[in-house]
């Protein structure tokens, strides 16, 4: 059997919505990084981007599992000297849920150019309210 290449035209991009209400952030980090990535697609290829676009909202009602511990810091350099930067996860995620979800799910997604690609495709609100009605995007249950 031979493996096929997806081409440009065969790849359809669908929209999804996640209510991340009451969900633990690692669980739902997972479910949608598979989504970007387009792991759930027959078409999947790990050197091409084929995934879907994801809106997640609600995000300031997602929770730290229980192995999580909310006061542990998350680390991030500047590049400058003495630039090293700290916040605790408890912090991060009750000031700025929606970027607690986004670092979460890059974490999940290839460290490389190609998964930054696949990380503009995923918008996060805080809120139940999101500006993509206008591309009709099907509710999600994971």
């Amino acid at each position: 059997m031979r493996t096929t290449n997806p081409k440009a035209e065969e790849i359809t991009r669908k929209w999804f919505v996640v209510d991340a209400s009451d969900r633990p952030i690692g669980r739902l980090a997972v479910e949608v990084a598979k989504i970007l990535r387009g792991k759930h697609k027959p078409i999947f290829a790990r050197h091409l981007d084929v995934g879907d676009f994801v809106v997640i909202v609600n995000a300031d009602k997602v929770r730290l599992s229980g192995g999580t511990k909310a006061a542990e810091p998350i680390y991030w350099h500047s590049g400058y000297p003495g630039g090293l930067k700290s916040i605790s996860r408890g912090k991060l995620l009750a000031d700025r849920p929606d970027r607690a979800v986004i670092r979460t799910v890059r974490g999940m997604l290839p460290h490389t150019p190609l998964g930054r690609h696949m990380l503009k495709k995923l918008k996060v609100y805080a809120g139940p309210d999101h500006p993509h009605e206008a591309q009709k995007p099907e509710q999600l249950s994971l």
